[in-house]
């Protein structure tokens, strides 16, 4: 069964901007904090930025602060992220999942991990 599922990336030049969409299952989207992660060539997958359930509290990764914008919308179980000023760094695999709000990684319940969607920053 399909729990997530990324939309949005694309190819941009450097500082321009892309926004990603994260459609969660009903019973992610309830029942934990979202978070975004990405995985760039050659790296591990590393946190980007969490919401929790009301929206109230975010949290971002220091590459991406100040640039990123994680918000949520509880009508349509989709949370998105506002990517400005991007930079070729940022190049890599999107995903959103389930988040533990402790360690910053994929929930304790392993939800299994969508395609995710590729966002490439390129002269």
């Amino acid at each position: 069964q399909v729990q997530v599922a990324e939309s949005g990336g694309g190819l941009v030049q450097p500082g321009g901007s892309l926004r990603l969409s994260c459609a969660a299952s009903e019973w992610i989207f309830n029942n934990y904090a979202i978070g975004w992660f990405r995985q760039a060539p050659g790296s591990e997958r590393e946190f980007v930025a969490y919401i929790t359930w009301s929206g109230a509290n975010t949290f971002y990764a220091h590459a991406v602060k100040g640039r990123f914008t994680i918000s949520r919308d509880n009508a349509k179980n989709s949370v998105y992220l506002q990517m400005n000023s991007l930079k070729p760094e940022d190049t890599a695999v999107y995903y959103c999942n389930a988040i533990n709000l402790g360690t910053r990684r994929l929930h304790d319940a392993f939800p299994p991990w969508g395609k995710g969607t590729q966002a490439t920053v390129s002269p």
